[in-house]
């Protein structure tokens, strides 16, 4: 979304590098770009493997209860919204620990933190499953959420510093393509294993997973060659945080990116409540292959960047809107079709929105860019617990229409600030147009 000020993209402004003198006897300025990578350079294709594993396992984690939660329901007689907080319980942990965690990645680095954190969410994951009451796996879960929080503080920031800026929507289209393939193969391996030997086993088989990303990672991810560690003491970071909430954009982008989380978090938490339930009445497994339509967001997130330069950042978020709104009232119908047609343009409209939106923080932030993207994921997923967590609650008071009016009322709220940043910039530029002419 360009900045409502001059009415340039989000990519020309943070872009934008000293010009060199005309003057032929003076040397020409650095190029703040050497060095960094590129599509088809040394050190790209690894940097991707790597931060694409990353994804694969942050989400894959992170939702891993979630299609589990009739199953929960029913083993430990719970309700839809006390099983739900297994799931927002983790979201909010995230929430809790990325901006911290950003502080510390500050100091030790993007590449290291992002190891250790990924490492010990995967530890986790193999003691999940012997969870013995709701209790004990919330707490575990709301623990797990806190290590994985290292994964967005850093991931971010680190793609920023070590990509070339024409390519930094693609990387990060990359990682969420990443998000969305966790977030698949998670759902759909669950699914099939709870059906055959019960959900605890389903876990397990998700922090198997969890451990292979996290040694591809560590293999894989290349040395940071354009960090600079410095500390970031307490009132240093709440100057930071300030700084960044001041500026009308970013705060812009962090509303979005919580609103389509909203939506995410609710519609993902409750359908496999709905789909097991009359008039549909699947069984587990197949319920948890309903998830493929993740595929459709990681060719979404991944197509972003293309996106953007056809119809612009605002143009791009409209459009995210548009197709979110439309398949949420597509999912209203008593019909398996409909609904899948219905998941399909939600989780397409959701990851092109995510991916637009994140990117916009990372470009956008000149300086301490982790903090940037740190109060991004914080709105994110803070945006998720809620959407969990009402989502159920709405579901188990009136059904699935409730977590449909959520989800409507969230993506009103996102049009609403991306109209006002259009109606502001017109303005602006009209402005600025009769002040040249006058």
């Amino acid at each position: 979304m360009p900045p409502a000020d001059t009415g340039a993209s989000v990519t020309d402004r943070a872009a934008a590098s000293p010009l060199s003198s005309p003057d032929s006897s003076t040397a020409a300025a650095p190029d703040p770009e050497a060095g960094k990578l590129r599509p088809g350079g040394p050190g790209y294709r690894r940097m991707s493997f790597a931060l694409f594993a990353a994804g694969v396992a942050t989400f894959a984690l992170l939702y891993s209860t979630q299609a589990l939660l009739p199953a929960i329901s029913g083993d430990l007689g719970v309700s839809p919204d006390q099983a739900s907080w297994t799931v927002s319980a983790a979201t909010f942990g995230l929430a809790l620990g990325v901006i911290p965690l950003s502080a510390v990645s500050e100091r030790f680095g993007r590449r290291t933190l992002m190891t250790v954190s990924l490492s010990v969410a995967a530890l986790i994951a193999m003691l999940v499953p012997f969870a013995p009451s709701l209790g004990v796996l919330i707490a575990l879960r709301g623990i797990q959420g806190v290590a994985l929080a290292g994964l967005p503080a850093s991931a971010m920031a680190f793609l920023a510093e070590e990509v070339r800026a024409k390519a930094l929507v693609a990387a990060i289209g990359l990682f969420v393509a990443g998000n969305s393939i966790g977030g698949m193969s998670g759902r759909i391996v669950t699914g099939w294993v709870a059906q055959a030997w019960g959900w605890r086993a389903a876990l397990a088989a998700v922090g198997v997973l969890a451990v292979v990303c996290a040694v591809a990672f560590r293999l894989l991810v290349p040395k940071a060659r354009h960090f600079v560690s410095r500390s970031v003491g307490p009132r240093a970071l709440a100057r930071t945080l300030g700084n960044h909430l001041a500026d009308p954009l970013l705060r812009r982008l962090y509303a979005i990116g919580g609103l389509f989380m909203t939506v995410f978090g609710a519609v993902y938490t409750v359908i496999g409540y709905r789909l097991v339930s009359e008039p549909f009445n699947l069984p587990q497994g197949i319920v948890g292959s309903i998830f493929v339509v993740y595929l459709v967001g990681t060719v979404s997130s991944a197509a972003a960047g293309k996106l953007v330069a056809r119809v612009g950042r605002r143009g791009a978020l409209y459009l995210a809107v548009g197709t979110t709104t439309t398949g949420l009232l597509l999912s209203l119908a008593d019909s398996v079709t409909a609904v899948l047609a219905g998941l399909v343009l939600i989780t397409a409209g959701f990851f092109a929105g995510h991916a637009v939106a994140s990117s916009s923080v990372s470009r956008t932030a000149k300086t301490a860019r982790a903090q940037a993207s740190a109060l991004y994921q914080c709105a994110y997923y803070v945006g998720s617990s809620l959407g969990g967590a009402l989502g159920a609650a709405a579901f188990h008071a009136v059904g699935w229409d409730g977590t449909v009016l959520l989800g409507l009322a969230a993506m009103l709220g996102a049009a609403s600030i991306t109209l006002y940043a259009t109606r502001k910039a017109v303005a602006e530029r009209r402005l600025l147009h009769l002040e040249k002419a006058a």
